[in-house]
């Protein structure tokens, strides 16, 4: 028995058991017709018809449409595994291979006709069972001679090829015993689906136009089923052949072209965002085995899809963009080829820092009797398809395809963040929030989340201030007021929040109110810059040794041989997290790893580029010298540093390290000890301390959720980059001045011309910090009003309101002297 005729003799055996002979007298206990016969399932009657083979069951007389159509078994022998005659209609294709569809297609060509091959694509791509079927790496070869198959063979045959009863709907998992799988089908990348081979059939199908139509249509047919079969029948859990069809679909290269992007892409994402969560890993996985342009073209695919989607409606409060099916799941969609980049690029698993956070407070039992738990849980949020990949936005040294290529900012213009934020942290089981997703968000948008986090979160703090204050008769103190001698001005803020975080951490989510002693003024915001300002410049004082700072780059690090106590760097972690909190930029200057360390990632030996850069230089000519390295460099695994007074001191990496020569061979493991050393046990007892401080604020926050390590210091230290022109474009003017007064004109070519280091004078003037906030000076809204007429006095600023009061002088000359002397020599406050 050959192969063509051993499979359709399975397949007459399926039909009988799932169709019937069609006699109402049958009593064949193997037909469906018959009077006592149990219904079976696919699955089922698939497993059967492979049992009834094996036995040589009875088949009833009556015979299929397959059968009576089929061609004489001399003909079968000879042709391709299309097991078709040369019908016109080719009502026998079941499933495609790339031989069928090439030669349906050859023979459409010849006939000058293409309704043939339209016919068939549409039927099978608009069935996922057919769909399921098709295009199987493990087809049959049609070169193969299997005259010899009998029916005791078909165990052993099943292992090297796909059963027959593949054919007929079984799955993947049924059809093979456990401990008889194919080769890699347990791997997370294994499909059966062969994606060259759809790949070249799609290049051949794509440029027809009638073909494209169908493939359309056919997919508006399929994704409404697909849909149902994900919601209620558990498809993918009973086959995860079930992909195949998102494998093939998710190759047609035209995918977003006007003609899908109406209807059927729509509707395909969202039958995909069905998709359990293990399938959607096994999605991500699997693409990112396929490189970098296949990778970006499914990026650019639902990218695109969102953008149409969201230009072609509006959005308002009472019609969101979070509640469109078609953004938010084009949005779910984007998050897997998100994923798939990070597991295509260079990643970085291991390397965690331990967190210490793991203690509990008082106050979140109070939040739960205030029914806020939810609001206030502790915990990092866990994104599920992160959980289920084992791996994180942070483990990402480097993707395919940067991040920030992933950023959509139509959606970033319509998302009305204040109602994203509650459903964020509410009702995230039955509202969709993108922050959810926050990749396709800019900083911009995201620090606006955050922002509300954090202001609701001073509110709640407040109230429970107040409910205290009842139960236990006391003045209620609803702020976190910092009282300070501007001599003293470390001493006193390190004993003020040192007692804070001792007695009661929650304080530090009050609002900051900060008073000089001795100095009228009501902090609006500006005095707390002010603070922060004062507080940065004594504690970086190079002088004080808690830091060391490199000339050449220009950024701080840990002192390792500092005599400073850890109290000192809890209270700097407690600034920057303050900062972020009370939404206040810091003139800071770290290497991005210490903001990769405080998310969680320890330091590696690529983290010293811009840490250590001269010992960072060294060990990558140590990695790339290609002659004899235990000779020419007589290194061993001892390494010298210089402690505080600048004595040296000697450190082994591994134990009796000075005698262990430096070689080729173990080259890697120093340098991978060095960065060790160097950026995390060297200063182990400093940044722990340091780290504390800041997760004093920032535990219950979004934070290590939403933003990625350069978003992190872009909100702890603004932006470097001073944008005057898009300053001038988005200042007010109040008290009688205008963009077209005279003074505004010159006070504007004045700015302009001054140099950088002016300009960053008039920032801290103005607004109490040189740095541009979050999404640039554009976003500052900055305030100048007039200040009397012509005088000597100097301009003055609240830079609480980011306000410059600016007297109407009668000449450029004269603004210009008066101005640079105000912002060069201010310093305190009440200076007026």
């Amino acid at each position: 028995m050959n192969r063509t005729t051993a499979k359709h003799l399975i397949e007459r055996y399926f039909q009988q058991l799932t169709e019937g002979c069609g006699n109402g007298n049958c009593t064949n206990e193997f037909c469906a017709s018959c009077a006592n016969f149990q219904p079976l399932d696919n699955n089922s009657a698939a497993a059967k018809a492979l049992e009834m083979f094996k036995i040589n069951a009875k088949l009833c007389p009556h015979p299929s449409k397959r059968e009576s159509d089929t061609c004489d078994s001399s003909v079968d022998e000879k042709m391709s595994d299309m097991d078709l005659c040369p019908d016109e209609d080719f009502s026998d294709v079941h499933y495609l291979t790339e031989n069928n569809v090439c030669s349906i297609l050859s023979f459409c060509e010849e006939q000058g006709d293409y309704s043939a091959l339209i016919r068939v694509i549409g039927r099978i791509f608009s069935t996922a069972e057919t769909l399921i079927k098709s295009f199987r790496k493990d087809e049959p070869n049609p070169t193969d001679d299997l005259d010899s198959l009998t029916p005791t063979d078909v165990d052993e045959h099943k292992k090297q090829s796909e059963p027959p009863l593949e054919k007929v709907g079984v799955s993947s998992a049924d059809a093979y015993p456990e401990d008889e799988y194919p080769r890699g089908m347990f791997d997370p990348c294994f499909v059966t689906v062969d994606v060259d081979a759809v790949r070249r059939v799609y290049s051949r199908l794509l440029p027809i136009d009638q073909v494209e139509s169908a493939l359309v249509n056919a997919l508006i047919y399929l994704t409404p089923n697909m849909e149902l079969d994900l919601d209620y029948l558990d498809v993918y859990e009973n086959d995860p052949d079930y992909l195949n069809i998102f494998t093939i679909v998710l190759e047609n290269s035209n995918l977003h072209s006007p003609e899908y992007l109406e209807v059927a892409l729509p509707q395909f994402c969202k039958a995909m965002s069905k998709l359990p969560v293990t399938a959607l890993a096994r999605l991500s996985k699997l693409w990112s085995t396929y490189g970098l342009p296949h990778i970006r073209r499914m990026m650019e695919t639902f990218q695109q899809l969102i953008t149409f989607t969201v230009v072609s409606n509006e959005y308002d409060s009472d019609n969101l963009v979070n509640d469109d099916e078609t953004v938010v799941a084009a949005t779910q969609c984007l998050k897997v080829a998100f994923y798939a980049s990070i597991l295509g690029g260079d990643v970085d698993v291991e390397h965690n820092e331990e967190d210490d956070d793991d203690s509990e407070s008082d106050e979140l039992s109070l939040h739960e009797l205030l029914g806020e738990e939810r609001l206030y849980k502790k915990g990092p949020r866990i994104d599920p398809l992160e959980k289920e990949l084992g791996v994180r936005s942070l483990d990402c040294i480097r993707p395919l395809i940067a991040h920030e290529d992933f950023i959509n900012e139509s959606v970033n213009d319509v998302v009305e963040m204040d109602k994203d934020f509650t459903f964020f942290k509410v009702n995230a089981e039955t509202k969709f929030s993108f922050q959810s997703c926050p990749f396709i968000l800019s900083v911009i948008t995201k620090n606006q989340g955050l922002y509300y986090d954090n202001r609701i979160r001073m509110y709640s703090e407040r109230r429970l201030t107040a409910l205290y204050s009842m139960v236990q008769g006391q003045q209620p103190n609803p702020y976190l007021k910092l009282k300070v001698r501007r001599d003293h001005i470390i001493d006193d803020a390190l004993v003020r929040l040192e007692m804070i975080s001792m007695e009661n951490p929650s304080d530090l989510k009050k609002q900051l109110f900060v008073e000089f002693e001795g100095e009228q003024g009501v902090d609006e915001g500006g005095v707390s810059k002010e603070f922060f300002l004062l507080v940065l410049e004594e504690i970086f004082n190079i002088d004080i040794g808690m830091f060391t700072y490199d000339n050449d780059t220009k950024v701080f690090w840990f002192n390792s041989s500092s005599l400073e106590n850890e109290a000192q760097y809890t209270l700097i972690g407690i600034v920057l997290g303050l900062a972020i909190y009370n939404n206040c930029i810091l003139d800071v200057h770290f290497p991005m790893v210490v903001y990769r360390k405080l998310l969680g990632k320890k330091g590696t030996y690529l983290d010293l580029s811009d840490s250590h850069p001269p010992l960072y230089q060294s060990l990558k000519g140590l990695l790339e010298y290609t002659d004899n390295v235990e000779e020419d460099m007589s290194l061993t695994f001892q390494i010298s540093h210089t402690d505080l007074f600048g004595n040296p001191l000697l450190y082994d990496l591994k134990e009796e390290g000075d005698q262990i020569p430096v070689t080729k061979e173990n080259r890697q493991e120093f340098v991978d000890l060095y960065a060790e050393y160097i950026l995390n046990e060297s200063v182990e007892r400093q940044f722990r301390a340091f780290k504390k401080g800041f997760l004093m604020v920032t535990n219950e926050s979004p934070l290590k959720y939403l933003f990625r390590p350069e978003e992190v210091e872009l909100l702890i230290c603004g932006s470097r980059k001073l944008d005057f022109e898009a300053l001038e474009k988005t200042t007010e003017y109040d008290g009688g001045y205008s963009k077209d007064s005279d003074i505004i004109k010159y006070f504007w070519e004045t700015i302009h011309s001054f140099a950088e280091e002016q300009k960053r004078l008039f920032l801290q003037f103005t607004t109490g910090t040189d740095r541009a906030p979050v999404g640039g000076l554009g976003k500052l809204k900055m305030i100048i009003a007039k200040n009397g007429s012509d005088t000597d006095r100097l301009p003055t600023s609240h830079t609480c309101f980011n306000a410059l009061l600016l007297p109407e002088y009668t000449s450029k000359e004269k603004l210009k002297e008066r101005l640079l002397k105000a912002i060069t020599y201010a310093k305190g406050f009440g200076m007026l």
